[in-house]
């Protein structure tokens, strides 16, 4: 029998491309859930942040953060600034490109991750933000197996 779990988390975040690492709080989420075998989708409500894996290390950070400056730049024209002056239209069109959902297997109550992957939230916008990110663990429970 497929058990559901649901849970939320609330991140706090600043004016800047803020990369955060969920990992241990999604890792707290599956034991807690008692899922043994199955997956864990994450999302992230709103149109300025995303979701993904990379390694946590501040020289990667660091990589990750110049190489979306130079590819999706700030400082840019962008119509969404023309027409709301809100001045956040990179952030937009940043999100849309990394997207606001994630979804990993779950093996034995851990998540499949590779040896140095984590799970992060990036945070686009040139405000801060306390960012919610909605969390379903679904599978085989521990005691089914």
């Amino acid at each position: 029998m497929v058990q559901i779990a649901f849970f939320t988390l609330q991140v706090a975040t600043t004016a800047g491309t803020d990369i955060i690492d969920l990992t241990p709080l999604v890792a707290r989420q599956v034991a807690a859930s008692e899922i043994k075998d199955g997956l864990v989708t994450l999302f992230t409500p709103g149109s300025t942040a995303a979701l993904t894996t990379i390694e946590f290390e501040s020289g990667v950070i660091n990589d990750l953060r110049q190489a979306i400056d130079r590819l999706l730049p700030r400082d840019i024209p962008y119509e969404h600034n023309r027409r709301w002056g809100d001045g956040n239209g990179y952030a937009h069109v940043r999100a849309a490109f990394f997207k606001p959902d994630l979804t990993i297997l779950i093996e034995d109550r851990r998540l499949l991750l590779g040896t140095w992957q984590q799970i992060v939230l990036l945070d686009f916008d040139n405000r801060p933000r306390e960012r919610t990110v909605r969390g379903q663990v679904m599978g085989i429970p521990s005691s089914a197996a």
